[in-house]
């Protein structure tokens, strides 16, 4: 028998491999209470944590394990698990597949049926199955902002020279960000040389778009002297108009600022006259200045 015949009858004897399925979801949140806060999370917020509830019957099945949602996890690990039984999911990993929300979900449920301290393993693409809108008990997200990556870790395990210089460099990549009280999943954070303000506003694209245009067109789109507009981020559905601020103001300076900027976005959002002729033409300059994260 030849070389070849031989190895193709291999491959015909061989298991075929269920192939899965991707599935582009454009908004992975929708549904959940706190949908802006979740894409801010996901996109925005370089650390972070908030405790998630599980449904009951989860609980039945794998106990009240405690779990917590992070911005990240250590080399971008989709889930871990403690010792002690506690979860992690990170939101921010390296595969993904075109459900954010089907992902997470698969992450935390393969974390679940891991022995605690084990190490997680998560498939790149999940397949059909259940979301976190169908796994968790739905509500506000009680959010920590964090300066360092320390919530990782278990108590005395940064006495460990490795993990100590790990997580340094951790620490290092983190710029300093603040949640506003004046807004829900609105950000100051401040880069190299400027400071930037970032909201991800509540409502579908075109209304936001929208109410935008109408403040651009009757120029009070910036959050006042000194500032300017710099554009808008798409993410999972949801828009996040940014401002460039000076460096040199600390965040709580912003706070009224942006209060005074919701009052004037609600009251654009309220209008239900179609855009004027510089509504349009304001709307076509923010759409020129869009970028789309997800």
């Amino acid at each position: 028998m030849s070389k070849r015949r031989k190895n193709q009858r291999v491959v015909e004897a061989a298991p075929r491999r269920e192939k899965v399925r991707d599935v582009f979801v454009p908004r992975p949140f929708e549904g959940l209470a706190d949908e802006p806060e979740w894409v801010a999370l996901r996109e925005l917020v370089p650390a972070a944590s908030a405790p998630l509830r599980l449904t009951p019957d989860l609980v039945q099945e794998y106990g009240d394990r405690p779990v917590t949602l992070a911005t990240v996890l250590p080399m971008a690990a989709p889930a871990m698990t403690k010792p002690d039984g506690r979860v992690f999911i990170g939101l921010q990993r390296h595969q993904q597949s075109g459900d954010v929300s089907r992902d997470l979900a698969e992450a935390l449920l393969c974390a679940l049926r891991t022995e605690p301290g084990g190490q997680v393993t998560v498939p790149p693409l999940p397949g059909p199955g259940p979301r976190l809108q169908d796994i968790l008990v739905d509500g506000p997200l009680e959010i920590t902002m964090h300066d360092g990556f320390e919530f990782w870790l278990d108590p005395g395990a940064a006495d460990d020279p490795t993990v100590q210089a790990s997580l340094e460099r951790a620490n290092a990549a983190i710029y300093p960000t603040v949640r506003l009280a004046a807004a829900k999943a609105a950000y100051w954070c401040q880069v190299p040389e400027k400071a930037h303000v970032r909201w991800v506003l509540p409502e579908d694209e075109d209304t936001a778009l929208d109410a935008l245009s109408r403040l651009s067109a009757a120029g009070t789109l910036t959050l006042g002297e000194g500032t300017k507009f710099a554009g808008i981020l798409r993410a999972h559905g949801r828009l996040a108009p940014v401002w460039d601020l000076p460096e040199n103001v600390p965040a709580a300076d912003w706070e009224e600022p942006v209060s005074g900027f919701a009052k004037r976005y609600a009251d654009a959002l309220a209008e239900q006259e179609p855009l004027d002729a510089a509504g349009r033409r304001a709307r076509q300059g923010l759409l020129g200045r869009q970028l789309t994260l997800r």
